[in-house]
């Protein structure tokens, strides 16, 4: 009669929540980089990026949308997603939504199409904000 081992087996830890993580971020659209943030200037809380009318606005990282709408003047057809408790983008200017307020999308996902509302060129304005107040994009995208 063989005796069992007594090793015990490896235990296999719980992988953590996507939110748990740190979040991997992407660029929302091709195109050159036209404007880009600065600090304390109330224009150029983001990333301005050029585009054709109808080009894809991709979700920079998984989230849930917390606001599509154009009722924030200066902004257009605006996307809100939320990735943590602590940061939020913003897609701004959008030809059409894609997606409604309460969807989760997926990071790469389509969410919007460019376009120029509430501007006078087809652009993509992207903001990232940490705690409700703005960050440079640039130093999150890889």
């Amino acid at each position: 009669m063989r005796s069992k081992s007594l090793t015990p087996r490896p235990v296999k830890k719980p992988t953590p929540a996507p939110s748990g993580g740190p979040i991997r971020w992407q660029w929302p659209a091709r195109g050159k980089l036209i404007s880009r943030f600065a600090s304390g200037d109330p224009l150029r809380k983001g990333v301005d990026i050029a585009g054709e009318k109808g080009d894809s606005v991709l979700a920079a990282a998984d989230g849930t949308v917390i606001y599509a709408g154009s009722a924030l003047r200066g902004y257009g057809n605006l996307l809100i997603v939320k990735h943590s408790e602590e940061y939020l983008s913003a897609y701004a200017h959008n030809h059409k939504l894609l997606v409604k307020e309460g969807s989760t999308v997926k990071a790469g996902q389509r969410i919007a199409e460019l376009g120029s509302s509430g501007t006078s060129r087809n652009k993509l304005h992207f903001e990232i904000r940490r705690n409700g107040q703005p960050v440079d994009p640039m130093t999150y995208l890889p």
